[in-house]
């Protein structure tokens, strides 16, 4: 996978798992916690995106280190974490720059 040779392709890659994680997180295993009384699959998919979101973090963190990102970029990189959909949106308008697809 051509994406996963450069740092920013990694980057890409995290943020969209990490989004995912928290979409499936929100709409599908919250629900089946407090409506249907089944926390199982929260706490699994919690774990899972607990950990997406640190790699996240930490990838976006060597990005701005390696690419000399700016603190506006940088923030934005990391706020797009804690929104529905905010990884989809930082990946589209922050991370393809310069990237050749």
């Amino acid at each position: 996978m051509h994406l996963l040779r450069s740092q920013l392709g990694r980057l890409r890659v995290l943020a969209f798992a990490e989004g995912v994680s928290f979409l499936i997180l929100l709409f599908v295993t919250m629900p089946l916690k407090y409506a249907f009384a089944t926390p199982g699959p929260n706490k699994v998919f919690g774990l899972v995106h607990g950990l997406l979101f640190v790699l996240y973090v930490l990838a976006v963190i060597q990005a701005k280190i390696a690419l000399d990102w700016s603190f506006r970029k940088t923030a934005l990189a990391l706020l797009a974490s804690i929104v529905p959909f905010g990884t989809f949106w930082a990946d589209v308008k922050l991370f393809r720059d310069g990237q050749n697809d």
